[in-house]
């Protein structure tokens, strides 16, 4: 069984809380105008932040 483990630095876990919250926001733009040149920005933007997302994951969160 695994114990408890904690986060190595609060680097990456506030990178990981930055970049899921511009990936959300990303997404309603998307939704909030969809069919427009808009909603593919925000899109761009919320596979962007989630790709930085999970890169600050594995390297920083250890």
């Amino acid at each position: 069984m695994a114990g408890n483990q904690a986060v190595a630095s609060d680097k990456g876990l506030g990178l990981v809380v930055l970049f899921t919250l511009v990936a959300v926001a990303a997404a309603a733009v998307t939704f909030v105008s969809p069919g427009t040149e808009t909603a593919a920005w925000g899109f761009a933007a919320a596979m962007v932040a989630g790709v930085l997302g999970v890169g600050a994951t594995h390297l920083y969160w250890n």
